[in-house]
């Protein structure tokens, strides 16, 4: 965590809640009223009313991986061990797989050196906190190459320090010699989800946002990543504004298993009422109503929640949720939180959806408590377009 005292989210229970969910031509888009630019090689920014670069393409998790990037937490703060200890567990986990790279504050190399092992690689680069999915740059398809898009991380909307963090775009491309493209817009990665086909999934409170993108509504937003991903078709989830840190992401409440193909975050049953779940119902309504970029419905599939009661882990910004899962070279990567129905349920999910995957369940506990998963702590670098 940064040296900030505010959780990275408040309590996500019931995050499938975050509200209807309406492709980008719907009706009902909101509307509501700058990060600093880092140095980088070759950046830019799109005109106005252009479309994609040809060429341009955001792949999915699941293709290949030319390594996962990860954020050493440099505080030491309340809960530093537990945070430590989880992500130098996720680290060894995903190094059986593929290439790991940590990125670590310089001074802290030899602590996460013996935390994590020989098999993952530590590069002295500052950062705050550990949530590198939403720092790190974004890597896409662009003329047979990849290409690092900084999507000008300001801290969750100037909620929580990014002295460092805010620089982790720029610095990795630049470490791993790609050109770097600065985003028209702010927002993080755990706020957007793709298939590789040509479709974004994405939280509008976390974008259309005031403290991300103020004067800027839905339909003008939506043509930036567009334009910069090289998508077609924007799916948008309402969200909750302001009960979280993050302002609700994607990444804990739906996500792709294939083109056409959502598994969506649902709460345990008998969850008191709040303004996540009470709106459950119409979330899961909606995508009955949109299509993809290839013009199909969507099929969902349920990953329920573990019973609250059963679970090991505790604390108001607990994150107890499946959705929030990694898929690594071979693997797919599950949090585990102590219900074993639950958890045996969540490990068979990969079989149906990910199959000859090795299933790796993580405990989390102290990531979770912070109010993130696996996802959120780690981000992935896909391979070359030549070497796939």
């Amino acid at each position: 965590m940064s040296g900030s005292s505010i959780s990275r989210r408040a309590v996500l229970r019931g995050m499938v809640a975050a509200g209807a969910v309406a492709t980008g031509a719907a009706a009902c888009s909101s509307a509501e009223d700058g990060a600093d630019e880092p140095a980088g090689r070759a950046t830019g920014r799109p005109e106005g009313g252009t479309a994609a670069p040809a060429g341009r393409r955001f792949g999915a998790e699941w293709e290949k991986h030319e390594r996962t990037l990860m954020s050493w937490p440099a505080s030491a703060g309340i809960r530093g061990k537990d945070l430590r200890e989880d992500v130098a567990r996720v680290a060894r986990a995903i190094a059986e797989f593929e290439p790991v790279v940590l990125l670590t504050r310089p001074g802290q190399e030899d602590a996460a050196r013996k935390a994590c092992g020989s098999l993952v690689e530590v590069a002295a680069v500052p950062v705050d906190g550990l949530w590198a999915r939403d720092t790190a740059a974004v890597c896409v398809e662009d003329a047979g190459a990849l290409l690092g898009i900084d999507f000008n991380f300001n801290g969750w909307g100037d909620k929580q320090t990014h002295a460092n963090d805010g620089k982790v775009a720029a610095a990795v491309p630049a470490r791993y010699n790609l050109a770097r493209f600065q985003a028209p817009l702010v927002a993080e990665g755990g706020s957007f989800e793709t298939d590789g086909a040509g479709t974004l999934m994405v939280t509008e409170s976390s974008i259309v946002n005031a403290n991300r993108n103020p004067g800027r509504n839905r339909a003008q937003l939506e043509e930036e990543p567009k334009r910069t991903l090289g998508v077609t078709q924007v799916v948008w989830f309402a969200g909750v504004r302001g009960e979280d840190i993050t302002d609700a992401h994607v990444d804990s409440l739906v996500r792709f298993a294939a083109p056409g193909v959502v598994l969506l975050d649902t709460p345990f049953p008998c969850m008191p009422a709040d303004s996540w779940s009470r709106s459950a119902d119409r979330a899961r309504a909606v995508p009955k109503d949109a299509v993809d970029a290839r013009g199909k419905a969507f099929e969902v599939i349920d990953l329920p929640q573990p019973d609250p009661d059963r679970i090991t882990g505790r604390g108001d910004t607990f994150l107890s949720t499946y959705a929030n899962f990694y898929i690594a070279n071979g693997a797919v990567l599950i949090p585990e939180f102590g219900d074993p129905e639950a958890d045996d349920r969540a490990k068979r999910m990969p079989a149906d959806h990910f199959p000859g995957r090795e299933v790796v369940a993580v405990p989390i506990d102290g990531i979770a408590s912070g109010g993130g998963g696996i996802h959120c702590s780690t981000h992935d670098v896909p391979a070359a377009p030549a070497a796939r």
